[in-house]
């Protein structure tokens, strides 16, 4: 469980689209504060997913090939099979140029409420949902899987926290960097979406597969 949750974890934390919102909110006029906004909205997502998992499991692991884990497992498989299948589609579909997305005209004058909205939007729910499927097998009686819960949700919010605490401290520096930062994102955003979403979808397929056969 701890490891797939760590290449989950690092798989959201990667992605191209709420790494390059986040940079234009930090950016705008009140950008500290929307940032902080957008943060908190896309860590209380993912902290609410695993809750709610462990709600439905009880806070114990379903026994070895019972209903609930080879239904948790089915899931992850079902999420694997789709990223590989989205990762060729997009790999195969016309590239042309794109434009900023509309919300980013309106960013200036965003509510730290609309921030954490977007975050809600942005949240990629097919990783977090493999998340959750992995997190079934967390036992909560155990300190090990509790800091293991918490540190698939840090780790998948570590980008968004590093660029936040270095805006804070150097926002002059920061903000230039992270622009460049935007920019070089912008141009290779299908690259990082198709190898993430191939690489994670190959990871959940054979993890999948060989739970189900073991």
């Amino acid at each position: 469980m701890v490891l797939d949750l760590v290449v989950i974890g690092t798989a959201v934390t990667l992605g191209p689209l709420h790494n390059s919102a986040f940079i234009l909110l930090l950016s705008s006029r009140h950008g500290v504060r929307q940032g902080l906004a957008f943060l908190l909205s896309w860590l209380a997502n993912l902290i609410a997913v695993i809750a709610c998992v462990m709600l439905l499991t009880g806070g114990q692991p379903p026994a070895r090939h019972s209903v609930p884990s080879t239904a948790a497992t089915v899931a992850k498989l079902t999420i694997g099979l789709a990223l590989v299948l989205y990762s060729a589609h997009r790999h195969r579909r016309p590239h042309g140029p794109h434009g900023p997305p509309r919300w980013a005209a309106r960013i200036d004058n965003a509510s730290p409420a609309a921030a954490a909205s977007l975050a809600w939007v942005l949240q990629p729910w097919a990783l977090v949902g493999a998340g959750a499927a992995t997190a079934v097998d967390a036992n909560l009686s155990t300190l090990a899987d509790w800091l293991a819960l918490a540190g698939y949700c840090l780790l998948a919010t570590l980008s968004l926290i590093v660029m936040e605490m270095y805006v804070v401290w150097v926002p002059a520096v920061a903000n230039a960097r992270l622009n460049a930062l935007r920019s070089w994102l912008a141009q290779r955003q299908e690259q990082l979406i198709v190898t993430l979403a191939l690489l994670l979808g190959l990871w959940l397929t054979a993890r999948s597969i060989a739970e189900l056969v073991a």
